[in-house]
């Protein structure tokens, strides 16, 4: 698994998926094309995230497609994920590492430069930067948060060498300025999980910022 390659990125969260089950989400943007799916699902129990995410790990494991697990380093090792994403107030990088093993990938969420190289500095395989744009996904970010923008995307990607994700509001619109900042692929939740259609959605997406 290598995050270099990942283009397109989809976090999980059924609570905005317009009624339909995760499960469905992610066999829409598998068929659409995305390389990665990362199992969120703030506000689920853990054994409910666990049983979705063995369902999950069967998706993605046939059709080699990452899959990774937010926060949970032990739901991560229960479901035989490829890794784990953590941010700055979970368990360290470090502690994933010895958990999970050298094989696996280990991201972490920064919004400024130093927890960038905090993460990159820790061995963190990717960093998801973010929010880029203003977002509603997450409960305790302001709806009027405009976002860190691809200037600081840009500033962190020249200053680490492991790949960068971005994340927060992106659309296929937006997308394509993320990339040209320096990340390697974006990473999203409504922009497929609300869509209609979730495979052409990620189809667009990942067409978006494939060219870049």
């Amino acid at each position: 698994m290598n995050p270099d390659q990942w283009r397109t990125y989809l976090v999980t969260q059924e609570s905005l998926s317009g009624g339909r089950s995760s499960r469905e989400i992610v066999t829409a943007a598998i068929e659409g094309g995305v390389d990665a799916v990362q199992l969120r699902e703030k506000g689920v129990d853990a054994r409910s995230r666990y049983e979705l995410g063995l369902e999950l790990r069967e998706l993605t494991a046939e059709a080699d497609v990452a899959l990774l697990v937010n926060d949970r380093i032990d739901l991560a090792r229960a479901i035989d994920a490829d890794g784990v994403h953590l941010g700055t107030g979970d368990l360290p990088v470090e502690v994933a590492r010895e958990a999970l093993g050298p094989d696996a990938v280990v991201g972490y969420s920064a919004s400024t430069v130093e927890e960038a190289i905090e993460g990159e500095r820790a061995g963190a395989d990717y960093l998801g930067v973010g929010a880029v744009y203003g977002t509603t996904s997450k409960a305790d970010v302001p709806e009027e948060n405009d976002g860190i923008g691809t200037e600081r995307v840009a500033e962190i990607a020249e200053r680490v060498d492991v790949p960068v994700v971005g994340i927060g509001g992106i659309t296929v619109e937006n997308a394509p300025a993320v990339r040209e900042a320096g990340a390697a692929g974006v990473a999203v939740i409504s922009a497929i999980t609300a869509a209609e259609e979730p495979a052409a959605a990620t189809a667009r997406l990942r067409e978006a910022v494939t060219d870049v």
